[in-house]
């Protein structure tokens, strides 16, 4: 209605100084009968309102679909009343919606082009990798201890674009079941033991061999290794233990990643989830992202998990992901 209105505002104007004109100039040509007059003005109103009536319930449909934005697109093109107008505009977002399917369509087939390119490209890279692995393995020499971090790092580096890329098809990769946490963690410690053993750290687990989470074990084994590789990396050099436990409260299960590194400074606190952000640490640290703890929240807020991060500098960090039930 107030569309309607705003809408009508110079028709109402126009044509009520129309009817004045016409009876000033009726006024002065010499009749002068007020009640006749009247009764033109009167008229000339009423026939008014009738149109505005008649337009107004005509195209009610029409102002209403403009005056409340639409939830779906597919709400954007459901057709109105019959008239001229809104056939019209009814045709023109039928054409647009039509010319944005188009180009959705097209992006999608570029994302998915860009999507296979990504994967086999990561899938092509670690095999060469995994050769100058097998190649190292064998030789005493100690400049092939720093090869092996390199490549190491490379791996975590290909894993972590290999990842981000199927975020997008999420749904179409995860399989959620029963698993044995101390199994998955313990598997993810064995496959960083190396990063542990150069860094001088040392994984200490408190998980119950029996606890079993819903999950995805795929998943949950990138985020477990993100929060590893920034344990260790963050307490490099100290010679403590990174405690990795469980235990249950109430209806969930609680999995702790304590580290005694240096610890993540209070204003950096609540952006280390954002995107690309790295802080004090990352300006330290120079093979930060920004990208890790970020793909660790968004992989647990699909899995239904949460997180969270207490921290003190200097002390250490814990991470703590939250499985309920």
């Amino acid at each position: 209605m107030k569309l309607f209105i705003r809408q009508h505002i110079p028709l109402i104007m126009f044509s009520l100084l129309q009817i004045s004109i016409m009876l000033l100039v009726i006024w002065f040509s010499g009749f002068q009968n007020l009640l006749i007059l009247s009764y033109s003005a009167f008229l000339g109103v009423f026939i008014l309102i009738v149109y505005l009536t008649y337009r107004y319930f005509s195209e009610a449909q029409l102002y209403a679909k403009l005056s409340k934005p639409p939830q779906t697109l597919e709400e954007t093109i459901t057709e109105t009343n019959h008239t001229p107008l809104a056939s019209a505009v009814d045709d023109f977002v039928d054409i647009q919606f039509r010319q944005y399917q188009a180009k959705l369509e097209t992006w999608e087939e570029k994302q998915q082009e860009r999507f296979t390119f990504m994967n086999q490209w990561v899938h092509q890279m670690k095999t060469p990798l995994s050769v100058i692995e097998l190649i190292i393995q064998s030789e005493d020499d100690p400049r092939f201890d720093s090869i092996a971090e390199e490549t190491l790092r490379l791996r975590k580096g290909l894993e972590m674009a290999l990842y981000t890329s199927r975020l997008d098809t999420f749904t179409e990769d995860f399989l959620v079941q029963d698993i044995s946490l101390y199994e998955t963690i313990n598997k993810v410690v064995v496959e960083n033991k190396q990063y542990f053993i150069r860094n001088y750290v040392y994984p200490e687990l408190k998980v119950d061999q029996h606890l079993k989470i819903r999950t995805d074990g795929k998943w949950l084994r990138f985020v477990l290794d993100q929060l590893l590789t920034n344990a260790i990396k963050y307490s490099a050099g100290t010679r403590e233990k990174i405690t990795i436990a469980a235990y249950k409260e109430d209806h969930a299960v609680i999995l702790e990643i304590i580290d005694r590194g240096v610890g993540i400074p209070t204003s950096d606190l609540s952006r280390v989830f954002q995107p690309f952000f790295t802080g004090e640490n990352g300006r330290m640290f120079k093979e930060s992202t920004g990208m890790g703890l970020y793909l660790v929240k968004v992989v647990l807020e699909k899995l239904n998990h949460s997180i969270e991060l207490e921290s003190k500098v200097g002390e250490g960090t814990t991470a703590r992901i939250i499985f309920s039930s």
